[in-house]
């Protein structure tokens, strides 16, 4: 088998790429120059020398098209593109460019090649806005909140149009926050973790954050891209929310990390109102029922494992930083 994972330089395409390769497959990865980006994720896991990387344009169709003919993969892994909520507020268009318009060529390359590949397009939760009718399934309507919200509900229903038009296996998994040690310190997760283990060294600094009092359902991310990977080998292609079904607040996030720390995190931690984003999901709640019936699929770690295995790595890089 083989696999074309977009955005594979990524922490989703990371862990994804690791777990193919376990399997078996022969993992192609793409960026927008693969001559220069670095791949750290890749290095990290010790997978780089083990996966073909190309460059691809994802917003331009005839650099998709040229791709996926060449490599003639089995399997596309659509991961690619703005990852940020926050981000997508000060840039709108990258966001629809690079999530909605790569989707798009994605699939209409698909449809022209004409050969039976299999599409994964990676939704997300904050399609669904505020939970305030309860736990979101894949039958709850959309009510996005953000340009990079509206640029994956408009990308999910391109899936579902070309699923149902051209007879493509075309899913998406609505997944919900998740994490890992390879997420970047610009998310909000890392950033907390990061300066907590500083602190614990020794550093002054006071962590700045905006509204506390959200919450969302937090995930272990190579549980989720498992969920990926099944998605894809069913009998026939559908949707999948995929998330831990447990909420907690940001506070609670913050709290427990410092806590990992043996620090106080009111000490520590300064609400900061220009951190705020022009509206917000202030309550995030999944059911994941579906897959867990389906897919067998269910997450191993809750929020309190995902804290804990971040924490863990923060602590271990530190004191291998003080060895070497």
């Amino acid at each position: 088998m083989k696999a074309l994972i977009c955005g594979v330089g990524g922490q989703d395409g990371a862990y994804l790429a690791r777990d193919l390769l376990a399997k078996g497959y022969e993992v192609i990865g793409t960026s927008r120059d693969a001559l220069t980006t670095r791949f750290d994720n890749l290095a990290k896991l010790e997978i780089l020398p083990r996966i073909k990387t190309v460059s691809m344009a994802v917003h331009d169709f005839h650099s998709v098209f040229s791709i996926i003919r060449g490599c003639a993969p089995d399997e596309i892994y659509n991961l690619s593109g703005q990852s940020s909520v926050g981000l997508s507020f000060e840039q709108p268009v990258e966001a629809i460019e690079s999530i909605a318009i790569a989707t798009l060529n994605l699939l209409e390359a698909i449809r022209f090649d004409g050969r039976k590949i299999r599409f994964y397009n990676a939704g997300s939760g904050e399609c669904f806005g505020n939970a305030v009718e309860g736990a979101a399934s894949e039958a709850t309507p959309f009510k996005p909140r953000s340009p990079y919200a509206v640029a994956k509900v408009a990308a999910h229903n391109l899936v579902e149009n070309y699923r149902d038009s051209y007879g493509i296996f075309a899913c998406s998994g609505i997944l919900f926050n998740h994490e890992s040690p390879l997420r970047p310190e610009r998310f909000v997760t890392q950033k907390i973790v990061q300066a907590a283990a500083r602190i614990s060294r020794g550093s002054k600094e006071s962590l700045h954050l905006g509204n506390l009092r959200v919450s969302r359902d937090w995930g272990w991310t190579p549980d989720y891209v498992d969920a990926m990977w099944r998605m894809l080998q069913q009998d026939e292609a559908t949707d999948f929310v995929i998330a831990t079904g447990r909420t907690e607040s940001l506070e609670y996030f913050a709290k427990s990390v410092f806590s990992f720390f043996d620090l106080e995190w009111l000490e520590h931690v300064v609400s900061d109102d220009r951190l705020l984003r022009p509206s917000d999901i202030y309550i995030g709640k999944a059911n994941p029922e579906k897959a867990r019936s389906h897919l067998g699929w269910q997450a191993t770690k809750d929020i309190d494992g995902v804290i804990e295995a971040m924490c863990e790595d923060a602590a271990r890089l530190a004191r291998v930083d003080r060895l070497g």
